[in-house]
C-alpha cells in the first residue's frame, strides 16, 4: 500500500494518484491510501482487503521524511487497525530516505534544467 498524507484538493490527490500508478500497474495488489482528508483511507484499503482475505500489509509512506505524522499518528491508526482487524500491517520508512529518490529529484532537475537552457 502507497500512503500518502492526503488533501481535499482533487488535484493534489491526482498528482499522487499518477505518481503511484506505475507501482500499482506492476505490483499485484498495490493501491494508494490517504492518512487524512481523501479516500480510500488506510482504515478503508485495510478493511476491504480483511474481507477480500487479505491479513498482511506492506505499508510505503509516500513522505519525505517521517515527522509526526509517521512517528506518532500513522503507527496509532496501524496499531488500532491491526487490533480491530486481525491483521498485521508493517509500516517502511518514507520514500524520501531512500538514497534512489535522491537521484531521481537530480535527474529531473536536470532535465528540467536543460529544457529551459533550450528555450
Amino acid at each position: 500500500m502507497l500512503l500518502a498524507h492526503g488533501s481535499s484538493d482533487k488535484r493534489w490527490c491526482d498528482t499522487f494518484e499518477a505518481l503511484a500508478e506505475p507501482t500499482i500497474k506492476a505490483v499485484s495488489n498495490s493501491r494508494i491510501a490517504y492518512m487524512e482528508l481523501a479516500e480510500p483511507s488506510l482504515d478503508t484499503v485495510v478493511r476491504e482487503g480483511v474481507a477480500q482475505g487479505t491479513l498482511e500489509f506492506t505499508v510505503v509512506p509516500l513522505f519525505l521524511a517521517a515527522g509526526r505524522h509517521l512517528r506518532k499518528d500513522v503507527p496509532a491508526m496501524i496499531e488500532a487497525l491491526e487490533k480491530s482487524t486481525g491483521s498485521s500491517i508493517h509500516l517502511g520508512p518514507p520514500i524520501g530516505e531512500n538514497p534512489l529518490l535522491g537521484q531521481a529529484i537530480k535527474d529531473v532537475v536536470s532535465l528540467q534544467l536543460d529544457h529551459g537552457a533550450k528555450q
